[in-house]
């Protein structure tokens, strides 16, 4: 199997001018043993420290060919997706265009009930299906960043493929893809705004990420990541036609280094917008992100100090408060951790699934213990020590 060790060096050398250093190394050495132990065919790390990028290195395959992983390999970003564009909605908060406590009628032309998949042209919900529930009023960006709309994470997840509530709006946690493809909605039914031109312009373009989009872009096809799923069958790449505000971007573990340290110094936000981003907004109180519908715990068997974020999730650990991101399909699994003291992270893209009981390591081996809820966003999957 293939480390990837050119690729590393190339790293430190764009990143630092020098070659990596001993942390650089007994990271490298951490990844290779979690690919080792977990068949996983390819591993991308990238590490920030005091908002600014330390290390990047690449590991493996990035296809059944064999061809290597690099820096630049664009892998697909899953649900990372959506912390990049909580990132891009609190910009738009900080400049007024949208309060996050203001109804979402307030910002369409007519009620969301009136939208069916025919006017839409299948790129939402069908949200005629909410006609005669007026719950949907009490929906705000607020609720739909911090995952409290009350849907299953997809429509087409449902018995009936029927979008409907499982819950008040704002009455608790409740991961939800949904959610966040109907703020994206607003955002472009309502306001006339194009998503995919605004993560452009204020994510992308700000940080540099030179190969990230929304969508796909035929020049990735260069240098580009398959995945694999726990059978070891090989995905192609996905070529996404469409903006997905809940998980369309495809990027690079080079061009993710500049954007965690980035927001990690809160560029392009105010200081209240920043705080709010990572406030804690509302506890979680399920024993695991999936099912997403699952029972509320008791309160005795909650754990303490997990709440959602904007875009994100809170957690508090030994070292303080700090927040994270995860992004999953059949064939990658991907992670972005932050612990707020020194302004710390580390992102982590795996074109191999397989790859996730690994994260914890990878993860100890750069920041430490951190306290991240790998058991809430895992469930029972063994976590290798």
């Amino acid at each position: 199997m293939r480390t990837g060790v050119f690729a590393t060096i190339l790293a430190a050398v764009l990143f630092h001018g020098a070659p990596a250093s001993a942390q650089g190394t007994h990271l490298r050495e951490t990844v290779q043993s979690v690919m080792r132990e977990t068949g996983a065919r390819g591993i991308a790390v990238a590490v920030v420290e005091d908002g600014r990028v330390v290390d990047v290195q690449a590991h493996g395959d990035r296809n059944a060919a064999g061809d290597p992983l690099t820096p630049d390999t664009v892998m697909y970003a899953a649900s990372l997706t959506k912390a990049a564009f909580g990132y891009m909605v609190m910009q738009l908060v900080d400049e007024g265009v949208i309060d996050l406590d203001r109804s979402i009628a307030d910002y369409l032309p007519r009620p969301l009930t009136d939208y069916g998949s025919d006017a839409i042209e299948d790129r939402y919900a069908r949200y005629s299906d909410l006609a005669g529930d007026e719950r949907w009023r009490m929906l705000t960006p607020r609720i739909l960043l911090s995952h409290r709309s009350g849907f299953a994470n997809f429509a087409f997840l449902e018995p009936d493929g029927k979008l409907k509530f499982h819950f008040d709006p704002g009455a608790r946690y409740g991961y939800s893809g949904e959610g966040i493809i109907l703020l994206q909605f607003v955002l472009e039914q309502g306001l006339g705004l194009d998503v995919g031109a605004e993560m452009q312009r204020r994510v992308f373009d700000r940080f540099g990420m030179a190969r990230t989009s929304m969508i796909w872009r035929p020049e990735f096809a260069q240098n580009l990541a398959d995945g694999w799923t726990l059978e070891g069958e090989v995905i192609p790449h996905d070529e996404r036609s469409r903006v997905r505000a809940a998980g369309s971007m495809d990027t690079t573990i080079a061009d993710m280094a500049r954007l965690a340290a980035g927001i990690a110094r809160g560029d392009g936000l105010s200081p209240e917008a920043r705080a709010e981003r990572v406030r804690a907004q509302a506890p979680i109180t399920t024993r695991s992100q999936f099912p997403t519908l699952q029972p509320e715990l008791p309160a005795d068997e909650q754990r303490p100090g997990l709440s959602s974020g904007l875009g994100v999730i809170r957690f508090d650990g030994p070292q303080g408060p700090g927040v994270y991101k995860g992004g999953h399909d059949d064939f990658v699994g991907n992670t972005w951790i932050c612990v707020e003291r020194g302004r710390r992270c580390v992102v982590i893209l795996a074109d191999d699934v397989r790859a996730e009981p690994g994260f914890p390591r990878i993860v100890r081996a750069v920041l430490g213990e951190t306290g991240v809820p790998w058991n809430w966003e895992y469930g029972a999957m063994r976590m290798l020590p």
